[in-house]
Order: structure tokens, then sequence, then C-alpha cells
């Protein structure tokens, strides 16, 4: 599984690149914010909204702490798409996020 840690993701956007980017999160998780440019899909409704996806994109997965993110990057791989695992999730998220 590719990883990629949240100082090289903030990096990546500090220097202007606009990488697609999934936050797993819950509802209520991500009323306290988001990464600016995520777009949310809960890990549960990942199955039934695959066809919003590009399987020719590389996603950028997030959650919480880098858990669910790992399945939901284990469920995405099967199915055939360019994931990547952001390790160690928002809880060491210091770059902007958007409410």
């Amino acid at each position: 599984m590719n990883e990629i840690s949240t100082k090289d993701l903030e990096a990546r956007l500090e220097a202007g690149e606009q990488p697609n980017m999934i936050d797993v999160r819950e509802h209520e998780e991500v009323a306290a914010g988001m990464i600016p440019g995520a777009v949310h899909i809960p890990l549960m409704e990942l199955p039934e909204r695959l066809g919003e996806l590009d399987e020719d994109k590389e996603y950028i997965i997030i959650c919480r702490s880098g858990n669910r993110s790992t399945m939901a990057c284990n469920f995405l791989g099967g199915n055939g798409y360019n994931v990547t695992n952001m390790t160690g999730g928002m809880l060491e998220w210091e770059g902007e996020v958007i409410a």
C-alpha cells in the first residue's frame, strides 16, 4: 500500500499541487474541519459511491488516525483504484483545515 505522511501532503499542497483527496471520516468528524480540497465520502458509503471515482486518478485517503483510511485503501485498491494512505490521519495534521 502506498503511504504519504501528513508533512509530505502538506508540502505538496503548499507547492500548489491539487491532489485528489477523500476524507472517509463520519459527518460529525468532518464538521470539526477538513483539509481544503478534500471530498467527504464516509467509509461506509464507499461501496455505493464508487461510480463517483475515476480509476485513472490517484486518490489520497484521509481519516482520523489512519485506521479507516487503511481499510478504505484496501477496499479501493482491491477494486482497481490507485490509492495512497495518509498515515497518522487528522490527529497528526498540522496544516490548514476548513469547516
